[in-house]
């Protein structure tokens, strides 16, 4: 078993004017800045996927689509994630939704975490998010990052377009806490794989 859970942080938004890359950048170089983890940015831009086509989910039959078998060997790679959630009418993208839906097997029994944003945090996002983790049997972490209120309003390209860091000491705690329940189950479901095998 490798020491190391490798961790993808997979932006789930692909419109042009996307806020994604400044939240994505920065839980990076949280990820990053530890040494527990091996972490890489998923992009879904590099990724286009077709709206869910397929006879079945790939639990039950291969999927024929070479977009979604290429995304299906991206994140089967990856022992956790960390997503990037951008709030869209009270849910995530269509773009996340649809990447969720082209694997199974991939996502089975590995964690996962969050940086969500919106004027409320992008917590009713990240809900519906933890909701398909758990029939994709994932695991959720219990923290995750919330940019929301007047600190998603400082930081937001159409607010004060501040850079990040201007509201990091509110961030840095629920990081840290997401970031170390990441690592904790990564390393437990990596185990349970490996006494499995």
């Amino acid at each position: 078993m490798a020491s190391k859970p490798k961790i993808a942080v997979i932006i789930g938004s692909t419109r042009p004017t996307r806020f994604a890359d400044k939240p994505a950048q920065w839980m990076l170089k949280q990820a990053q800045d530890r040494d527990d983890m091996d972490v890489d940015v998923v992009d879904l831009r590099d990724h286009p996927l077709p709206f869910f086509h397929e006879v079945a989910s790939n639990a039950w039959a291969p999927s024929q689509d070479p977009e979604a078998v290429r995304w299906q060997k991206t994140v089967g790679q990856y022992d956790g994630y960390i997503f990037v959630v951008a709030e869209y009418n009270r849910s995530i993208t269509g773009a996340l939704k649809n990447a969720l839906d082209q694997a199974y097997t991939e996502w089975n029994r590995k964690p996962f975490t969050a940086i969500a944003y919106g004027s409320t945090g992008g917590s009713r996002a990240l809900e519906h998010l933890r909701g398909i983790g758990v029939e994709l049997q994932m695991v959720s972490t219990h923290a995750a990052v919330h940019i929301g209120g007047s600190d998603f309003f400082a930081v937001f390209p159409m607010g004060g377009n501040k850079p990040i860091e201007d509201i990091e000491a509110n961030l840095l705690p629920s990081a840290k806490t997401a970031l170390d329940e990441l690592v904790w189950w990564a390393k437990a479901t990596m185990a349970a794989k490996a006494s499995e095998a």
